[in-house]
């Protein structure tokens, strides 16, 4: 038999069940509500967004604007040339960009004229790489003046140049079927760079200057650590035995580029350096600060190579590079700043003489 205490607790637990399963139901329904308003909100604020449409103007239509970067330069597909002589030309031109000590080497097999190196090794994937030397701004800016001699030099001229220094060899006769091939290739790989631009990738790429000068101590042990597997010890370079050629270049010694070439200026050499070493490096994924890089080029270009005349360069001399290591100059700096730095004083001092 239940008290009255019983049935008042009873009755308690009762009202209490019904309350809880009423809030239930109501935070359920409320719930639905909410979501239902956010999925369908024009029925339960017609009437307003009504009248703010009627008081506001609609806003006008997005207009698209250019938000992607300029796409990098790319060669042609070299697969694309036609079985045509033309064709036949250009092909063979890059073979000797390619493997010009197979051809043109001292073991070459149709002249002795360069040191055992291929143009490739400077201008990598046979002047075809972006940031890696390439050959994009040969077709629509030859020929051009060059201070460096002076005068408005050919396609012709510049490859020779190529071969005198870069190659520490001799140059080509210009009417040479050879010659003839690797201008035809050259302007073949920048047939579509409209003259005056300057596609992304094309050249080297920029690094950050140094507030001091490069330093060759620091660039040896960069040298050790990261190039030495590929360049050897004593920057000999690496040849399977029987071959014509490197499997990698000698970067200094009597078999390596003179003192005349391009990469003899050690901001030329960091900038190749940081986009494209060690193996495996790409402009987007370098494996060199810029400081190892310029400290690498100093330390490269520090040791021993092959002399040139270079009493003809440079006829105005004011026009010399600010890393251009030979005087004389026409500024106050020596020439051991000239070479390693630091060189934002010889660059402000250029600017200001101007």
């Amino acid at each position: 038999m239940k008290s009255h205490h019983d049935e008042e607790e009873t009755d308690f637990l009762g009202s209490t069940t019904t309350l809880k399963i009423v809030s239930a139901v109501a935070g359920i329904l409320l719930l639905g509500l909410i979501v239902y308003m956010v999925v369908k909100p024009e029925l339960f604020f017609k009437s307003e967004l009504a009248k703010t449409t009627h008081e506001q103007p609609a806003p006008a239509p997005a207009v698209a604007t250019e938000t992607s970067s300029e796409e990098m330069w790319r060669a042609a597909d070299i697969a694309s040339l036609p079985a045509t002589p033309e064709g036949d030309q250009i092909r063979y031109g890059r073979e000797l960009v390619v493997h010009t000590a197979k051809y043109l080497g001292p073991e070459g097999s149709v002249l002795h004229i360069s040191n055992g190196m291929n143009c490739q090794n400077c201008h990598l994937d046979a002047g075809t790489k972006p940031y890696g030397n390439n050959y994009s701004l040969v077709a629509s800016t030859y020929p051009k003046f060059r201070a460096r001699s002076g005068t408005e030099e050919d396609l012709v001229k510049r490859v020779n140049d190529c071969f005198e220094r870069s190659l520490n060899g001799k140059g080509l006769s210009k009417d040479s079927k050879e010659m003839q091939a690797m201008v035809a290739y050259i302007n073949w790989v920048g047939k579509d760079v409209a003259k005056g631009k300057k596609p992304k990738g094309s050249g080297l790429t920029d690094i950050t200057m140094l507030d001091r000068a490069a330093s060759p101590k620091l660039g040896k042990t960069v040298y050790v650590q990261k190039c030495q597997v590929c360049h050897g010890k004593d920057g000999e370079g690496i040849k399977t035995e029987g071959s014509a050629e490197y499997q990698f270049p000698p970067l200094w010694g009597k078999k390596s580029y003179n003192d005349g070439a391009g990469l003899y200026r050690i901001s030329t050499f960091a900038k190749y350096v940081k986009a494209n070493m060690p193996l495996g490096a790409t402009h987007d994924n370098p494996l060199l600060t810029d400081e190892e890089a310029w400290d690498v080029a100093a330390f490269v270009n520090s040791q021993p190579r092959p002399k040139k005349d270079l009493s003809k360069d440079w006829p105005d001399i004011s026009g010399k590079p600010f890393d251009h290591p030979f005087g004389p100059f026409s500024d106050k700096f020596d020439e051991k700043q000239h070479k390693y730095g630091p060189f934002q004083p010889i660059i402000e001092a250029k600017g200001n003489t101007k």
